[in-house]
Parts: structure tokens; sequence; C-alpha cells
């Protein structure tokens, strides 16, 4: 037979495990995110030990590392004042015409459906360094946005990553 058509193992024909990837640019949290980072890292360490199965502990341990990492690399940032819009801020806005409220937060603690957004996201970026009254441009619509209030978010709840 030609050794062309030989393989060595089932190994070679395997998907590559490749880690989880981490966000570019710089890891910003919250208190709170700080706090849920810090949380999760404990729950994954306190159950690997009961993981005896190859796989199961293999795809632990790279979120643990994942996690490890977030929090090693973790820039613990508040907002800067309550009149400009920026990182750690709760943003009352009009969103062509509709009201919304987001909060900026790091991209751990981001949960659009919540209303927090990670700093990167399109319109965290639109709104940041606005102030309550001005009118911005998003989504190639002109004016599409309008800020009504800014301050610095609500206290932490008790919400898990």
């Amino acid at each position: 037979m030609s050794v062309a058509f030989r393989r060595e193992s089932d190994d070679e024909h395997l998907e590559p495990k490749f880690e989880l990837p981490i966000p570019p640019g710089p890891n910003l949290v919250t208190a709170r995110g700080l706090a849920l980072i810090e949380a999760k890292v404990a729950e994954l360490e306190a159950a690997l030990p009961a993981l005896t199965e190859e796989e199961p502990r293999k795809k632990h341990l790279r979120e643990l590392r994942y996690w490890r990492t977030r929090l090693a690399t973790a820039e613990p940032t508040e907002a800067k004042g309550a009149e400009v819009v920026g990182f750690g801020s709760r943003v009352e806005l009009l969103l062509n015409g509709q009201p919304r409220v987001i909060e900026l937060v790091g991209h751990d603690e981001a949960d659009p459906a919540a209303g927090k957004l990670a700093f990167t996201a399109p319109l965290a970026r639109a709104v940041m360094g606005a102030e309550v009254g001005d009118v911005l441009d998003f989504g190639g619509k002109k004016g599409a946005v309008e800020v009504m209030g800014v301050g610095a978010m609500t206290s932490p709840s008790s919400q898990s990553i």
C-alpha cells in the first residue's frame, strides 16, 4: 500500500483546539465587572478537582485560562464624571426617536439585551465624549442619537458571567 493512503492515527484528522479569543485592546472593567471575573475564576477553580475525564477537563482548563488572563489583565476604571459620556457611564438617549438607557462596560460584562454595551460597541463609540443635549450621527443616519442624560452606573447587581 502506498504511503499516501496510510495514516498514523485518527488524531491527525481531529479539529484543532484553540484558546478562547481575547478581545483586542485594554481590558477595562467596572468594579462590578471585576467582581464578576473574580467570581468566575473562583467557580472554575472550585469545579476543577471533580473533573476526571480528559476532554471535559481540557475544555474546563481552556475556559479557566481565559478567565485567569482576563483577571490578570483587568484595568479597573471608574466613570470620569457625570457630564461627559465615558467608560462606566449610564446614558439615557433617544435612538431613532426611541428612548433607551445604556451602560458602557467592559467586554466580559457586556449584555446588550440588558443595556450593558462593551465600550468598543458601535453605539458606545458613537456616544463616547458626548454631553447632554448632543445630537449625534449613527448607523449612517444624521441625528440618529440624542443624549438625554449622563450619570454614573447604578450599584452592582448579582448577575453572573
